[in-house]
């Protein structure tokens, strides 16, 4: 299938002129550049427009924290070999999923439409999507079956994906043969074990990671299987990000929170709050539309939060933590508040910041996440105030640099504020998760990723992915610095690389500040961006994938294996 889609594939764009809105602490203020061609292959046929819903009147949907099994009830008991250092971090906590398909309420006004009225056509962990959260705290090591339940492609009713999965817990710090490598699948009928060390990389409490989000990676379908609803969250906590904000440790943050999840339909149980952003396109019948043909990527019409269609959310007159992911497929978004009002950014692609950064809006690019803090106390009771989206895309190529302002805006979320009287023994800290030295007397090699779109195709370094190709092959306990290049001139590509996280020594050539001077695992590189980034490979040995997260640019091959072999 996926070389038919390639022969298909139309030519590259135009030069155009390109603002680097990726690299920058501070986001440009006014319209800079069209970049990307005016016209793609979208037709009513191929991709209709959604039929129109009420915004904001779907309550957000929260999930549940998974529950942990018996590792008794398992009836295959866990082999040890089959995962590096098993013995050394043994399971504290078993966990079951099973993927099925199934139905899902997006919004009301969409079931309606659907047969029998039953929800529209979802792929789904444990019965929802996303799926429950997992969370999980390092030290204590942890083990998760997944049973693929999906019906064969004989059988299913979902008109896109393939029902073989490969779960990767984006960007864990985990073994290859538990990180969702794209070739490591199971089939109906069959299961895949998942070990997650829980332990720092490099044993530094500094490499601690906090949001990450687990979803499917099968090989020429991740976008398609996500898109059908294979998506849920992570988070990892520890002595400093300990989820409760009455914490007595002397270090501890006390960020918002209450390692409490789930909640009635519309309301939190607590302040810690994921939010997962997908842009769906539904058709006549209520059901997800996608259009396999366009490989410049897939835009939805309607934001989801936490797969449903521009929902509500019940706050209290105090702190919030909000998690918010890009959940793809290749939407980019900036995210504000309608009145414009500052929050703080506290984290990057999951990772703490040294310090807190005001802002008023925040920019993310597919698998990218922030965790921000709002403080609602500000607003009086009765009020709401919505998230929207204020930059434009009008096709899957990437942002054409233009803000929306006004109506245009996309609606994503509303928030409405209650009337109450809670205790808010929370804080923004001055100061949370120190950055990992960076020593350049480590580095024993520089390599260069070439993101590019070549006579139609998608390439890294000029090549398209061939899982029996090894194209780099670090050495356990070793540092290199990666150079990544888009080399195009009107595409975005969020250039990801699985197992470790990276640090931006510069971006075009410019030292990085603000939100950026962070640790990372997601570089979006506008058009002709270059970035230069330290890498160090510890911990577990195997094979792993650098890719596009535009999932439609990896699911026709731009994505290259490497592996990390012993040192």
């Amino acid at each position: 299938m996926t070389i038919k889609r390639r022969q298909i594939l139309k030519a590259g764009a135009a030069a155009l002129t390109t603002p680097a809105i990726f690299g920058g602490a501070m986001l440009s203020k006014t319209a800079q550049a069209q970049l990307c061609r005016p016209t793609g292959i979208r037709s009513p046929g191929t991709e209709p427009d959604s039929p129109p819903v009420t915004p904001f009147t779907e309550p957000l949907f929260i999930p549940d924290a998974l529950s942990p099994v018996n590792p008794a009830s398992l009836t295959t008991p866990p082999d040890p070999n089959r995962h590096q250092r098993f013995d050394e971090f043994q399971p504290i906590k078993y966990y079951e999923q099973r993927i099925t398909e199934g139905y899902w309420n997006y919004h009301s006004e969409l079931t309606q439409l659907t047969p029998n009225q039953s929800g529209s056509l979802a792929w789904m962990y444990n019965g929802s999507t996303p799926g429950e959260t997992l969370v999980a705290r390092y030290g204590e090591p942890v083990f998760v079956r997944r049973y693929n339940d999906l019906p064969t492609a004989d059988q299913i009713q979902m008109p896109i994906g393939y029902p073989a999965i490969s779960t990767h817990l984006h960007n864990a710090h985990t073994a290859s043969e538990s990180d969702g490598y794209p070739m490591d699948f199971a089939e109906p009928g069959q299961f895949w074990d998942h070990h997650y060390a829980m332990m720092y990389a490099r044993n530094d409490p500094n490499e601690a990671l906090a949001s990450l989000w687990y979803h499917d990676h099968m090989i020429d379908f991740t976008a398609t299987n996500v898109y059908a609803g294979l998506s849920g969250m992570a988070i990892f906590y520890d002595h400093i990000d300990s989820g409760d904000e009455n914490d007595k440790h002397p270090h501890a943050l006390r960020l918002p929170g209450n390692m409490r999840f789930g909640g009635a339909p519309g309301s939190a149980n607590g302040y810690d709050i994921s939010l997962i952003l997908h842009d769906v396109r539904f058709d006549s019948s209520g059901n997800p539309a996608y259009n396999v043909f366009d490989t410049d990527g897939h835009l939805g019409d309607l934001i989801t939060v936490n797969r449903k269609v521009m929902p509500y959310l019940n706050v209290e007159r105090r702190k919030y933590r909000f998690r918010i992911y890009d959940g793809g497929p290749s939407r980019f978004y900036e995210l504000q508040l309608g009145d414009g009002d500052p929050f703080f950014i506290i984290s990057n692609d999951g990772n703490l910041l040294e310090e807190p950064v005001e802002a008023t809006s925040i920019v993310l690019g597919p698998a990218n996440r922030q965790d921000v803090i709002i403080d609602f106390s500000r607003y009086s009771p009765g009020q709401t105030v919505e998230f929207f989206n204020v930059m434009e895309q009008i096709n899957g190529q990437g942002p054409s640099g233009r803000r929306l302002d006004g109506p245009s805006r996309m609606n994503v979320m509303q928030f409405r504020i209650i009337d109450s009287n809670v205790e808010d023994n929370s804080q923004i800290p001055d100061f949370m998760r120190k950055l990992p030295p960076i020593n350049l007397n480590e580095v024993v090699a520089e390599r260069e990723w070439v993101f590019d779109h070549d006579m139609g195709l998608w390439t890294v370094n000029g090549s398209f992915m061939d899982p029996t190709i090894i194209s780099a092959a670090p050495r356990q306990g070793t540092a290199e610095i990666w150079h990544f290049r888009n080399a195009g001139s009107s595409w975005a590509h969020p250039c990801h690389v699985h197992f470790e996280e990276f640090q931006v020594l510069e971006w075009n050539g410019k030292k990085p500040t603000g939100v950026l001077r962070s640790r990372k695992d997601v570089a979006t590189l506008g058009p002709n961006d270059h970035a230069k980034v330290f890498y160090r490979f510890d911990d577990f040995v195997g094979r792993y994938v650098i890719h596009c997260h535009n999932n439609v640019h990896e699911d026709n091959a731009m994505m290259l294996r490497w592996d990390i072999t012993p040192g």
